[in-house]
């Protein structure tokens, strides 16, 4: 089974960013938790655009 690299490093990196969500949650910090939310949406996002990009092909 052939791991694709760059996709685990993008899912790995939208998990480390909402599990920072919680953290931000347990300091009460409100900008902190909208600014790990987007992120880890903006990262899923393209992540989604690369797998449906590479399907295509």
């Amino acid at each position: 089974m052939k791991i694709n690299l760059r996709s685990f490093l993008l899912a790995f990196i939208v998990i480390l960013s909402f599990a920072a969500v919680g953290i931000a949650i347990a300091y009460q910090n409100l900008w902190a938790i909208f600014g790990f939310i987007m992120f880890g949406c903006v990262v899923m996002g393209y992540g989604l655009f690369l797998k449906r990009k590479m399907s295509e092909k």
